[in-house]
């Protein structure tokens, strides 16, 4: 049996999963739609551990590239986005974009399609909000994998949107957001909180409430903003200094 590569840094290994996957695409090994190799033969492939490799299709999930179906397997989605492409996050290194000016566009963005989804969300889409607010729920307790269902929550509203230029836009925003994102997750607090909102947004839109739906996706994401400036600090002792400021504590939202 190969030998499984435990010293590479995560990060690694995560690009070694998705680099592969993207050359199976790249040669037509893998079509939209196609399921993905067992996970230990794809494991012992890369001479990686299973855990390590389920980081990295969690990742592709997000990035949109792999649909899981629990029980089932894990496939290629239709149409993926193109891996190749030059991301958001690469611009914004280049030109300096900062974190405010990515939650400002996002609560632009994503209020108002969460008000379309509430208009023209299917129950296809109800189905599937309603499935990532309970994983949402199981993965409190798991930081990494929680932040997977919630920016697939994100996207879901996207789609329900109905409008795919809206989509494709939120498209590449989500991307840049599940990348930075995933860096200071395991420091997030109470993820309770905010599986709660999502679960209010989801039933705004289940509701067609739009005008609700658009409310509370833009307090959920000004929540967000907050409680993501509170995760910087790497040690407790400053975490529980930034706790201590006098500005009101804002409620934990995890995207």
């Amino acid at each position: 049996m190969p030998r499984v590569k435990q010293d590479l840094p995560e990060t690694h290994r995560t690009m070694q999963v998705v680099n592969h996957v993207r050359t199976l695409i790249e040669n037509g090994t893998l079509q939209p739609g196609d399921k993905l190799p067992p996970e230990r033969e794809l494991a012992r492939t890369l001479k990686i551990s299973r855990a390590s490799l389920r980081t990295g299709i969690g990742y592709l999930a997000a990035m949109g590239v792999m649909k899981i179906r629990h029980g089932i397997g894990t496939f290629v989605a239709d149409g993926p986005p193109d891996l190749g492409k030059a991301s958001l996050s690469l611009m914004g290194a280049l030109h300096g974009f900062q974190s405010w000016q990515m939650f400002e566009a996002r609560i632009i963005l994503e209020s108002n399609l969460a008000a379309l989804a509430a208009e023209r969300g299917k129950e296809e889409h109800h189905a599937a909000l309603a499935e990532e607010v309970a994983e949402m729920y199981a993965a409190i307790d798991s930081p990494g994998d929680y932040l997977i269902h919630d920016v697939l929550f994100h996207r879901i509203i996207a789609q329900a949107s109905g409008n795919p230029i809206l989509a494709a836009i939120m498209e590449t925003v989500t991307s840049t957001m599940y990348d930075k994102r995933r860096k200071t997750v395991e420091r997030a607090v109470d993820l309770r909180e905010s599986a709660e909102m999502h679960r209010e947004i989801y039933r705004a839109i289940r509701s067609r409430r739009p005008q609700e739906a658009r409310r509370l996706m833009e307090q959920h994401l000004r929540m967000a903003q907050a409680a993501q400036g509170m995760e910087r600090p790497t040690d407790r002792k400053a975490a529980a200094n930034a706790l201590k400021e006098p500005q009101a504590r804002p409620r934990p939202a995890a995207n």
